[in-house]
C-alpha cells in the first residue's frame, strides 16, 4: 500500500526545488501524485504546513549525513569535501537546494517557515565552524582563517556553485569549485588528496 504522505513530500520537494515555493500549486502536486486536492489537504491543511514538513524532512536527512561525515572522516578538509558532495546530487538532477530556493522568496514566506529555514542554515554554519576550528587545531586548515566567517563563505560558495553549474558546466564545474575551495582552506605543506567521498 502506498504511503501517500511520503509520496506527497517526495513530489513536493522536487516541485519546490525545480519551480520555487510560489511556482507550484496543490493542483500541480495532485497531478504529480495522482490524487485529489482534497486528499492533500487531509495531510497538509495549508501550503505552509507542507513546506514546513519538507524543511523538517530535508533537515533530518542532512543531520544524518553530517553525523556520518563526522564519524567516518577525521580530517577537516575531507569533511568539507564530503559536505560539498552532498550538493552534487542537486547539480546532477537539475535541482536547487530546498532551503536556498525557499530563502530566495524571503518576506513572501510565512514567518514560521522563514524561521525553520534560518535554523537549517545556522546549524550548517555551526557544523562547519566546528570542523574548521578543529582543522586549525590539528594544522590541516590554514591558521589565519576565521572559522565563523569561513563557515559562511563555504556555504555561500557551494550554494552559488549549485545555482550556477546547473546552467553551465554541470557536475564537473561543481567539482572544480569544490576542489578550489578546499585547496584554499588547506594549510600550507599539507598534501591534497583529490578523491571525493559521496556519502550515501
Amino acid at each position: 500500500m502506498r504511503d501517500t504522505r511520503a509520496a506527497l513530500l517526495l513530489e513536493a520537494e522536487t516541485l519546490v526545488r525545480r519551480r520555487s515555493y510560489a511556482g507550484f500549486s496543490y493542483a500541480d502536486l495532485a497531478e504529480a501524485v495522482q490524487i485529489r486536492k482534497a486528499s492533500i489537504h487531509h495531510h497538509f491543511p495549508s501550503k505552509s504546513d507542507l513546506a514546513r514538513a519538507l524543511v523538517a524532512a530535508y533537515d533530518a536527512r542532512y543531520d544524518a549525513a553530517l553525523a556520518e561525515i563526522r564519524a567516518g572522516e577525521p580530517d577537516a578538509i575531507r569533511r568539507i569535501e564530503a559536505y560539498g558532495t552532498l550538493y552534487l546530487g542537486g547539480v546532477e538532477a537539475g535541482l536547487g537546494c530546498l532551503c536556498a530556493v525557499l530563502a530566495i522568496e524571503g518576506d513572501a514566506l510565512p514567518e514560521t517557515l522563514r524561521a525553520d529555514i534560518a535554523r537549517f542554515f545556522e546549524k550548517h554554519i555551526a557544523w562547519l565552524e566546528a570542523v574548521l576550528a578543529e582543522g586549525i587545531a590539528t594544522a590541516s586548515v590554514r591558521a589565519s582563517l576565521d572559522p565563523a566567517a569561513t563557515a559562511r563563505m563555504v556555504i555561500a560558495a557551494l550554494e552559488g556553485a549549485l545555482l550556477m553549474e546547473r546552467l553551465l558546466a554541470g557536475p564537473a564545474g561543481f567539482r572544480g569549485t569544490l576542489t578550489a575551495l578546499c585547496d584554499g582552506l588547506r594549510a600550507a605543506g599539507v598534501s591534497s588528496d583529490r578523491g571525493f567521498i559521496r556519502p550515501d
